[in-house]
């Protein structure tokens, strides 16, 4: 039986199947592998997914301006006043800009000033405009993380009672705007209804991607009140700008306790209500995931809270959590703190957040492979300062690493190759009676103490390492952006001009010639269309990883030609 032959069609057609489940991802269609995140827990009805009076909380979007029992309706305050027109604040530190809306106190728009919108199509735009084209060479914008127009929000108030919500009105206290020389910035906001008061204090501090917000609540009502703050991340099921179609990267909620551990939760799941159920808990985050980027809030620590999810509008959904602040007697006043992180998946700032946070950077299945590679690759670019200079340096490690298993695995290739003459004969003996033809053949790998398998072991071993350097590439936004020389300006990107994908072609058409030629002519002829069905391929992955693997490739053409040589001699 000829085990290269069935190895080499199993390639080709997952190949073909993971490129058609890519596809049906991309255009919202279940996955053909990949379940439901939920699929693996007990399917229940997520707590108040659905209408948000289940919830308790004030609506969102457009149903927003229905009454909400306790909640003041749209365009009206208690005692009949009108409403001001809300003021959007803007607030800046060196890594971001905050814009807060004084209706409701909402965090509606917030830039990552140290990010910007992918590069590679700028650089080809300007390429381009050499020759005459006229495509527009615009400047990268900041990556924008909340936006009103996108329906991400950061939403906080009090539900319980007519307390202020994220639909009241705030007034903010005068301060600084910006940092000016100082480590942190700070806006207070104030709002009161039926004797109760709220104050909102967010600050922002230098150098940090998270967002330290307080709450107090004043209790001037003449009567106890036991109101219930709410942190929420409110956003809708849009397709990210740029999102590929030959690859899938998850967008939604997700949450962590220390007893539920990690979970992502599908907008679809809440859609048709079966989202988890709402969890009790003392410690735990919930967060809103995207490619690359974040937002979660962090309540204080030991603080009693429920984590919740639910569908708001229309293709609009919330995660968020709720801490009872307990009975506040008349006079009294009560707080809670909490943080809110709203930036880049960079492995060293999530560790620091909260515990289990770092799982946010999404590395598959192969976590367990990906995580030390991403830390090799860590310590050798504190070195060499260079994302594609360390995939080589990496690519050689690998490739010393596996040196051993591949030299035995090339001997043994360089010696089917020269049985081949044989083997060709065996095959045209015994045409007509296959089982005596397989019983000849396995006498000849005996005989010359061959291991069929030889060849197929370097790829099968190399899999999941591929696999798992494939998760990091996508998946750290550190090489997001990340140049390396010439036409290559973002590792994360794919080529823009298809240059590296044209050299993995050449050598591994290159490596088909170095390996025996295959008897059987169809066999040969796959041989010989396999670098340009995975080419393809690779037109469409990260340039990152094409660079890899075309390193890879000349470092075995160049241990495989020495091998055959020494046989040889």
């Amino acid at each position: 039986m000829d085990i290269r032959r069935t190895f080499l069609w199993v390639v080709f057609a997952m190949s073909v199947i993971l490129l058609w489940d890519n596809w049906m991802r991309y255009n919202g269609k279940p996955s053909l592998f990949f379940p439901s995140t939920t699929q693996t827990q007990q399917a229940t009805p997520a707590a108040g997914a659905g209408s948000t009076a289940q919830s308790g909380l004030p609506q969102a979007g457009q149903a927003a301006v229905q009454a909400v029992p306790g909640t003041p309706a749209s365009g009206a305050v208690p005692g009949g006043e009108s409403v001001a027109k809300s003021e959007r604040i803007t607030l800046t530190t060196d890594l971001i800009k905050a814009q807060i809306n004084t209706l409701g106190g909402e965090l509606t728009h917030l830039e990552l000033l140290q990010h910007k919108e992918s590069v590679h199509r700028a650089w080809y735009a300007a390429f381009t405009g050499l020759f005459g084209a006229s495509e527009k060479v615009e400047p990268a914008r900041n990556v924008t993380l909340f936006d009103e127009s996108r329906h991400y929000l950061a939403q906080t108030g009090l539900i319980g009672g007519p307390f202020p919500n994220h639909k009241s009105v705030f007034v903010a206290r005068p301060g600084a705007r910006a940092l000016d020389g100082g480590n942190q910035v700070q806006l207070v906001l104030e709002a009161e209804q039926s004797g109760v008061k709220l104050v909102k204090t967010y600050t922002f501090t230098r150098g940090s991607y998270v967002i330290d917000i307080k709450h107090e609540v004043i209790n001037a009502s003449g009567a106890p009140i036991t109101p219930t703050a709410y942190l929420q991340l409110v956003r809708d099921n849009s397709k990210l700008p740029g999102e590929s179609m030959f690859y899938s990267t998850f967008t939604g909620p997700a949450v962590y306790t220390d007893a539920e551990k990690f979970r992502k939760i599908n907008f679809d799941d809440i859609e048709k209500g079966k989202a988890p159920k709402a969890a009790t808990a003392s410690d735990g985050w919930v967060s809103m995931v995207q490619h690359y980027f974040v937002s979660a809030f962090l309540p204080q620590d030991k603080a009693p809270r429920e984590i919740y999810t639910d569908k708001v509008a229309p293709n609009l959904y919330s995660v968020g959590t709720k801490l009872p602040l307990g009975t506040i007697a008349p006079g009294a006043t009560a707080a809670t703190d909490a943080r809110l992180y709203a930036g880049p998946q960079e492995s060293a700032r999530l560790e620091k957040f909260a515990p289990g946070f770092d799982l946010v950077k999404d590395y598959g299945w192969l976590t367990v492979v990906a995580k030390p590679i991403f830390w090799l690759m860590t310590q050798i670019h504190n070195v060499i300062g260079n994302w594609g200079w360390t995939i080589i340096a990496l690519t050689v490690l690998i490739k010393l690493v596996f040196f051993p298993l591949t030299a035995a695995s090339y001997r043994s290739m360089a010696k089917m190759k020269s049985v081949t003459p044989k083997m060709t004969a065996i095959r045209e003996r015994h045409k007509g009676d296959p089982q005596k033809m397989n019983q000849a053949m396995m006498e000849l790998y005996k005989t010359e103490k061959i291991n069929p398998l030889g060849g197929c072991l370097p790829i099968l071993i190399q899999m999941p390492v591929f696999i798992a350097l494939y998760w990091v590439l996508l998946a750290s936004v550190e090489m997001r952006n990340a140049p390396w020389i010439g036409w290559i300006h973002d590792l994360a990107s794919p080529d823009p001009f298809y240059i590296l994908p044209v050299i993995m072609a050449a050598s591994m058409f290159i490596q088909t010639k170095l390996n025996p030629t295959p008897p059987d002519p169809m066999q040969a002829k796959m041989m010989m269309w396999m670098p340009i069905i995975f080419s393809v391929m690779f037109f469409f992955f990260p340039a990152g990883l094409v660079l890899y693997w075309v390193v890879n490739n000349v470092l075995s053409i160049a241990q495989q030609w020495l091998i055959n040589k020494k046989m040889k001699a």
